[in-house]
């Protein structure tokens, strides 16, 4: 007799697609069954066709909790998370008070913010100038990676030089952490946001003119020969452009430890987006052209970029105001957390023709396994939590702001339209959300640490 069985699911996994029931008891998957066989179990979800993928883990989520939360918070960015098919979030260090860079703030975050989680949830660990000391009881604590800047960034963080890269790597290769780089040279996007503002007047296409794809590629490449001469493990956060994509394959090829990710926004919308809509579609690295998106894709179904995240970087509709604070001043983020496996599922399989293991490598199995959590998340298979998405492929959608459960109900994806929809989403066999509304409870959710 089982907990809870799920029937009539067509299992993706990263490799296949099969029709099972998935068993759970206490929170894990105890068995996988073949269709057609009879099973017991106190509890039972009829899948009714539908596939069965593993939770999906975002690899890149700003809540900003505690310390910015009049623009997202735990019970807001987490329940968002849940009704959008995400089980487990793995938040950035930044847009907190205090950052996270010690083990003392670890902790305080971890007690501020588990009453109000509705699914899991792990840490990135800060890298900043200020902390290199603190690294290695950061990853003692449970981080599973370690966020820094290459270019510029808010107030609140600190970029590196790439010598003070150097020196992180070589610290965090002793206790095998990851470091996670945001890549666009800082001496570029200064020089050229200084050469722009010399205008009378700025537009939209000045600010892309700031951060351009040679920003990207110089940050990305020299992170690349950092790994590679020191044999560290790097992450290269939202790649933006295929060209940027290839010097990682290319990397990938010749044995440096690096994992690549990408976020929902690169694979959907273009740089007109930008020009025609203006600060709602801002993001660092900024959207490219409609070509790079199709070759982006490619990226993510050869396993370049092993992970789609959503960046979700929320604020209030006051902070993205033009008129407020000007094109470069308007807050640059997109709110996304809820919207990424709907997206990649209806542009990457419906739109594009892409196999559904591709959600289920570049959402789930990429994540875990780059972030040391896989093998208790991140697959179907017995022994892994039981973090399961029910999703309906024959639903059509609209994304709406009524629709949205963060804070503040603004996104560049509100208009979108598309097909296939989470209709139901289980963290370790506990159902958090069914048909677009959190059923589960407030802090349930639970911190995940890297697996040692």
């Amino acid at each position: 007799m089982f907990n809870l069985v799920i029937k009539n699911g067509k299992v993706v996994t990263a490799d296949r697609i099969f029709e099972a029931s998935v068993c759970v008891n206490d929170g894990k998957i105890a068995a996988i069954i073949d269709a057609g066989n009879s099973v017991e179990a106190e509890e039972v979800i009829d899948a009714k066709g539908s596939y069965l993928f593993p939770g999906a883990i975002d690899s890149h989520a700003h809540l900003n909790d505690p310390g910015y939360c009049w623009r997202e918070d735990y019970a807001h960015g987490s329940a968002a998370a849940a009704v959008g098919g995400c089980t487990t979030i793995v938040d950035m260090p930044l847009q907190n008070e205090p950052a996270l860079t010690d083990g003392k703030i670890f902790d305080k975050k971890e007690e501020t913010v588990s009453p109000n989680a509705y699914v899991d949830y792990c840490f990135w660990g800060g890298l900043v100038d200020y902390n290199l000391d603190k690294l290695p009881e950061l990853d003692a604590k449970g981080c599973v990676a370690f966020k820094s800047f290459i270019g510029p960034v808010s107030p609140d963080y600190v970029s590196l030089s790439i010598g003070q890269a150097k020196e992180a790597l070589e610290i965090l290769k002793d206790c095998g952490g990851r470091a996670g780089f945001h890549c666009e040279d800082y001496s570029i996007i200064k020089w050229e946001e200084a050469r722009a503002q010399r205008k009378e007047k700025n537009d939209w296409q000045d600010f892309l003119n700031t951060r351009p794809v040679i920003a990207e590629l110089i940050a990305t490449q020299n992170i690349l020969e950092l790994a590679r001469e020191l044999d560290a493990k790097v992450h290269i956060c939202h790649v933006s452009h295929p060209k940027v994509a290839k010097i990682i394959r290319d990397a990938q090829l010749e044995g440096v430890d690096v994992t690549g990710e990408t976020c929902g926004h690169y694979l959907t919308f273009t740089d007109q987006d930008v020009i025609k809509n203006g600060s709602l579609f801002k993001c660092a690295p900024p959207l490219r052209e409609a070509s790079a998106v199709e070759e982006m894709w490619e990226y993510v179904n050869n396993g370049t970029l092993s992970c789609i995240g959503s960046d979700h970087s929320p604020c209030e509709l006051s902070e993205k105001s033009e008129e407020k604070h000007g094109i470069f001043g308007a807050w640059g983020g997109i709110s996304a957390i809820q919207n990424v496996m709907q997206v990649v599922f209806s542009e990457g399989v419906v739109k594009r023709g892409y196999n559904p293991t591709l959600l289920a490598r570049s959402l789930s199995e990429g994540p875990a396994k780059a972030f040391g959590i896989y093998g208790k998340k991140g697959a179907i298979e017995v022994g892994f939590d039981a973090d399961l998405v029910i999703l309906d492929p024959e639903l059509d959608w609209e994304i709406t702001p009524d629709s949205l459960h963060y804070l503040n109900k603004i996104s560049a994806f509100v208009g979108l339209k598309g097909k296939g929809l989470p209709v139901c989403t289980l963290v370790r066999g506990q159902v958090v959300a069914k048909d677009g509304q959190v059923v589960g409870q407030k802090g349930f959710g639970e911190l995940v640490k890297k697996l040692k």
